[in-house]
């Protein structure tokens, strides 16, 4: 498993986007299009801004929401089988997101998506169906060999879609946001964000610097949002890390839902890692959900993901990850995690 690391740290080095090419600032907001699919013309379309026609058509629709259900989750891009893996975890997420009330929306981040993953997200009808995608390809990466996207309830209307490109960071790493509107009328939104933190024990550390810049964006146009939510792989794996929300003015969901620092329940890692990997690091509450705002309140928090396995007719995938020396053929080596949110009183989706 550490050559299968060492190999994919060097193909992403080689991937790498040549800072002078990219069209952002580093630190900075850089607005990037977000899709929907087009019915008629079986095509995804991209979306730069919410148009009147779309904003009038969709107040109706997300009248009667008054929740967001945040999902996370890592889908591990080092190991082989990418497209079955992907396949089954996507399929976990259908069945999760089928279950909410009417009155909920889905909002799902994901991070370590390759190009390919993109692909086979794209082609999915209850995605195609149900939810926006703010990206169909790796232009907006600075990594050409994963990023992060998300999906967005097609009920909801996003009144903005931008990346921070990190400045400090070994692995071209980024937030990803999207403004959702809350208040029609006053133009209110909640932004969501999505970011995996940079990987590894680095000397000096990048987690901070990375997780101060996506804070400011969650603290800044407090007069146009009513909270703004963050939820991704922080790959939390050092002391420091337990304080970066309260460094910066955010809330753990983890901790405010009654969650204990250190608990095994909280662990997000290790549980479907290889073995060896297992014992060599232990278990982890990598994976955290952020938030601030007067205007937003948590509803609940929990994991999901575990035992989500490569499943139906593909045995030669299964042998694959199994020859590995998994003890199953896990879809990623990540749990994910579920932040439920509601709104102040007088606010709406």
């Amino acid at each position: 498993m550490d050559e299968l690391m060492q190999k994919a740290i060097q193909q992403s080095g080689s991937q790498k986007r040549p800072l002078e090419s990219s069209p952002w600032d580093l630190d900075d907001p850089w607005p990037q299009d977000y899709y929907s699919w087009d019915l008629e013309f079986e095509i995804w379309r991209p979306i730069e801004t919410p148009s009147t026609s779309l904003f009038i058509s969709k107040e109706s629709e997300s009248s009667d929401i008054t929740t967001i259900a945040l999902y996370s989750w890592n889908i591990d891009f080092m190991l082989p089988c990418a497209e079955a893996r992907m396949n089954a975890a996507l399929a976990h997420l259908e069945e999760l997101t089928a279950r909410l009330p009417p009155t909920t929306a889905a909002i799902i981040n994901l991070q370590e998506i390759t190009p390919s993953d993109l692909i086979t997200i794209s082609q999915k009808p209850w995605i195609r169906n149900g939810f926006f995608m703010t990206d169909l390809d790796n232009s907006a990466w600075a990594s050409g060999m994963y990023g992060t996207t998300t999906l967005v309830d097609r009920r909801l209307v996003i009144m903005s879609c931008f990346r921070v490109h990190y400045a400090a960071t070994q692995f071209e790493r980024d937030a990803l946001f999207v403004d959702v509107s809350v208040l029609a009328i006053a133009g209110k939104s909640v932004r969501v964000g999505n970011s995996h933190l940079e990987s590894l024990a680095l000397d000096p550390p990048r987690r901070p610097a990375q997780m101060r810049v996506a804070a400011e964006r969650m603290h800044k146009d407090a007069d146009m949002l009513v909270g703004a939510v963050v939820a991704g792989d922080f790959n939390a794996i050092q002391p420091f890390d337990a304080t970066l929300h309260s460094e910066n003015g955010l809330t753990d969901a983890y901790l405010e839902s009654g969650g204990r620092e250190g608990a095994e329940e909280g662990m997000t890692w290790g549980q479907q890692a290889h073995p060896a990997a297992r014992e060599r690091f232990g278990l982890s509450r990598m994976d955290k959900a952020f938030f601030c705002g007067a205007g937003i309140k948590q509803q609940g928090f929990e994991r999901f993901g575990a035992d989500v396995v490569v499943s139906g007719g593909k045995q030669e995938q299964r042998a694959k990850l199994l020859q590995l020396g998994f003890e199953k053929a896990w879809v990623t080596d990540h749990l994910g995690i579920k932040a439920t949110f509601s709104f102040a009183q007088g606010t709406r989706l």
